[in-house]
């Protein structure tokens, strides 16, 4: 990540939500399609040294997108987000979870609500995602798992692929 590049990581656990607030040197349209489209968030949505690769993809109101983040030895770890609701390119809302290979949710792992905003920073782009958990619980139990390390490299992925579709 640019060091004038914003990055704001928030766990606030009274009210058991993560706040990601994230900028990039890209126009928000560009940032848009790399959040919405799979043929872009299998190049970066992961941190490294995982890879990801989309199983099914439906970028729409009730739709979803089954993925799994692989580790260097061949490990998939699944997730699944459901798409509640779609403003294009202002931002979307759903349900994210760890899933089995079939797409059912882990009832072992939290799942959350996430609520994405994408919005102009002049010739940058904001993205703002407050993610909510049922409980304080939760929250503590994915930061346990490195989710801020694991969101800075992702991210930084993301500003990788933006430079590639820039230039």
């Amino acid at each position: 990540m640019k060091p004038d590049l914003r990055f704001d990581f928030i766990a606030d656990m009274q009210k058991s939500t993560l706040t990601v607030r994230r900028e990039f040197a890209a126009k928000r349209q560009l940032v848009w399609d790399c959040y919405t489209k799979c043929e872009l968030l299998d190049q970066w949505y992961a941190p490294k040294p995982l890879t990801t690769k989309t199983k099914s993809f439906d970028f729409n109101e009730g739709g979803h997108w089954h993925f799994a983040m692989i580790d260097p030895n061949g490990t998939h770890y699944w997730s699944r987000t459901d798409y509640e609701t779609i403003t294009p390119i202002d931002g979307y809302t759903g349900y994210d979870g760890f899933t089995d290979e079939t797409g059912v949710i882990n009832p072992d792992l939290p799942r959350s609500h996430i609520n994405m905003t994408f919005t102009d920073k002049g010739d940058h782009t904001l993205t703002e995602t407050v993610v909510s958990y049922n409980a304080p619980e939760d929250l503590q139990t994915v930061i346990d798992m490195g989710m801020e390390d694991g969101m800075t490299s992702t991210l930084e992925r993301l500003d990788e692929l933006l430079v590639k579709l820039t230039a």
